[in-house]
């Protein structure tokens, strides 16, 4: 007996449903697996319903409680939201996941992005914002589920949340998969109300290898690697481009009740600690860090220094303060056992930095932690020979204006000027500009003198001019290193060292410009 047409089009319906439910029904199962993986995973008898589950309804009833929206893609790829049953809870300083049910009735395969205002970085955001920027999120886009939408009809995605602050916090969620895909009259967004619990206090014992409590560099993360505290919720001190923060004794960090590890550091002479931490709810929470030393150089003499590092400009913000402070330099500073900081005022932010040059050691030093603000010849519109280091000034702009846009275009003539005032002065990240192929230390290559380096060095170090006395100095002091290429910074110096003239060499970091890690990265030690 041959079936009907219409008995042949519902059986090949069927088929096709039952083949769509297995992969949605597949795919959903995978989610046991991310959950067990980010740290959250089902309970024993909902991971065993679901990998029994026969049907989509079955895979809803266990992972509709944990969602917190619901998304329709409709057959036009237009992304409509609703709230989903899981309740808004979050955690001060930490992190919290839900589920994202997602009806994909177009059968897309992009990524499901997720946005909000509330999620902006804090680092270049306006005054008036920041209080309301309290929120990181990030999707679970790896293994074991694919990075995108499989196009199934039925998925789950996970959704990892950060509040900055402690209790009620509003938020409004904008979802698409992609360019033009959000529906319309707002129906892609929604607005969340959350409830954060409150964060537990861990507080820091720091001390350095005589037992006096000090300040020192830790990198804290969760098991799964993240970083604390986040780094797109920090301002001044903690700097949004590195992982660490620096903490003194006594001082105090939020964080969820949970176990971390911490990696503690304290600049290139003392070894790294690893430590782990416990935080436990309601109860006094401390890390105890005694720090040792592998070398102490101060001990015999011998004083370190990195004569070049910016608190604005490159990785700093220019919002919601032109760059950062003096307190917050000196903290890096201390924490990398840095004993001297040139904090050198440059293009960016300049007309606000400039208020914090004295002429003299920073207010906020103590000794044997010293810091001032000097300047580099840099982004001025004056600087085509070259960048200047100029330590020392008693001034910190040149005649003729009060800014930075009216400087010799010649780095000899600036020179003249700050060697009247007895200032201590070399060409910044020398090899920019005078590169060579070869590698040889000298060699007899032509370099292009076309970069912002030591590149009218050569002349100026013939030269001598007038000090503070009058009598004749030597134009250049020393040629940094360290933070451009070395064969050409030492090729140069080399030559000039050959011919009789005895410029000191220097290291430096050019922070957070070429080297943002950490102050000191590059530094000098010098015996007085």
């Amino acid at each position: 007996m041959k079936a009907s047409p219409i008995v042949l089009a519902l059986v090949a319906t069927l088929a096709a449903d039952l083949c769509a439910d297995q992969a949605s029904l597949h795919n959903s199962k995978k989610v046991i697996e991310a959950l067990a993986f980010t740290g959250q995973p089902l309970s024993e008898a909902d991971a065993a319903t679901l990998m029994a589950a026969k049907s989509l309804q079955d895979i809803a009833t266990v992972l509709d409680p944990l969602c917190l929206a619901e998304i329709q893609i409709n057959p036009e790829s237009r992304v409509k939201v609703a709230a989903g049953s899981a309740k808004p809870t979050l955690v001060e300083a930490g992190w919290s996941q839900f589920l994202i049910k997602v009806d994909n009735q177009a059968g897309v395969t992009a990524a499901l992005k997720i946005h909000s205002p509330q999620a902006a970085p804090l680092a270049n955001s306006p005054k008036e914002k920041l209080d309301d920027r309290w929120l990181q999120i990030a999707t679970f886009d790896k293994q074991p589920l694919p990075k995108t939408l499989t196009g199934c009809a039925l998925e789950y995605r996970i959704v990892q949340l950060y509040s900055r602050d402690a209790g009620k916090r509003a938020a409004t969620l904008t979802f698409d998969v992609g360019q033009g895909t959000q529906d319309l009259g707002f129906r892609s967004e929604l607005t969340a109300t959350f409830d954060a619990r409150p964060a537990e206090e861990l507080t820091f014992h720091v001390f350095d290898d005589k037992n006096k409590p000090t300040t020192a560099c830790f990198e804290i993360r969760d098991a799964r690697g993240r970083v604390y505290p986040s780094q797109a919720k920090r301002l001044a001190p903690d700097f949004h481009f590195h992982p660490q923060i620096y903490r003194a004794h006594g001082e105090k960090l939020k964080l969820p009740a949970g176990k971390y590890y911490a990696t503690i550091t304290r600049g290139p002479e003392f070894l790294t600690l690893r430590r782990p931490i416990e935080v436990a709810p309601g109860k006094p929470n401390t890390l105890v860090a005694k720090l040792r030393r592998w070398v102490d150089p101060a001990a015999l003499g011998w004083w370190s220094g990195d004569h070049h590092i910016h608190a604005a400009g490159c990785a700093h913000y220019t919002n919601p303060t032109e760059g950062v402070h003096a307190p917050d330099m000196l903290r890096h500073c201390i924490g990398e056992d840095l004993k001297i900081g040139s904090n050198l005022t440059w293009g960016p932010c300049f007309d606000y930095q400039k208020q914090f040059f004295t002429g003299k050691d920073d207010k906020v030093s103590t000794y044997p932690y010293l810091l001032r603000y000097d300047v580099e010849v840099s982004g001025f519109g004056s600087h085509q020979s070259g960048h200047l280091c100029l330590l020392r000034l008693k001034e910190q702009i040149y005649p003729g204006g009060d800014s930075k846009h009216h400087w010799p275009t010649l780095c000899l003539n600036t020179l003249r000027w700050a060697k009247a005032q007895g200032a201590i002065c070399g060409p910044a990240h020398s090899g920019w500009g005078i590169i060579t192929k070869s590698q040889d230390i000298p060699n007899y290559e032509i370099p292009p003198f076309d970069g912002i380096g030591a590149n009218e060095y050569i002349v100026d170090v013939t030269h001598e001019v007038p000090g503070p006395d009058g009598k004749l100095v030597p134009a250049v002091d020393f040629i940094s290193t360290v933070d451009t290429p070395i064969h050409a910074e030492l090729n140069i110096w080399y030559h000039t060292l050959n011919v009789g003239f005895r410029t000191r060499i220097s290291g430096e970091t050019d922070f957070p410009c070429i080297y943002g890690e950490r102050v000191g990265l590059g530094r000098s030690y010098v015996k007085v």
